[in-house]
């Protein structure tokens, strides 16, 4: 019987996408499917949980047990253009380099004002 993981990458095949490019659809750390399936490890449910968010046409009896279709009847899976892939994981990156540049800021301002009180 095969695993979780195996038709998780049976899913990244057929929505035509790459492993990293699975992952940042998700918000996994890099490299997250490819290492599970290298391991042959379970995908935590935090993560299927996003996959259904993201790709609502999975059918997730299909996910878990490997019964049934990989896609539920009435959603046709949605493959999307290279310009479609290229936006979402620029948004990605953005929305993750903003979150650390906010945190940088929030660290430098707490210098600033570490400075500023020690000079007074």
């Amino acid at each position: 019987m095969s695993k979780t993981i195996h038709r998780v990458m049976q899913l990244v095949k057929e929505l035509d996408l790459s492993a990293r490019q699975f992952d940042l659809s998700l918000g996994t750390s890099n490299g997250y499917i490819l290492r599970m399936r290298k391991n042959n490890a379970s995908i935590g449910t935090d993560v299927i949980e996003r996959i259904k968010e993201v790709y609502p046409q999975v059918n997730l009896i299909w996910l878990l047990t490997g019964k049934g279709d990989m896609f539920v009847k009435d959603e046709t899976p949605k493959k999307r253009s290279a310009e479609e892939i290229k936006a979402f994981i620029d948004k990605k990156l953005n929305e993750e380099h903003s979150e650390e540049r906010k945190a940088l800021l929030e660290e430098i301002l707490k210098e600033i004002e570490t400075i500023s009180q020690s000079k007074n």
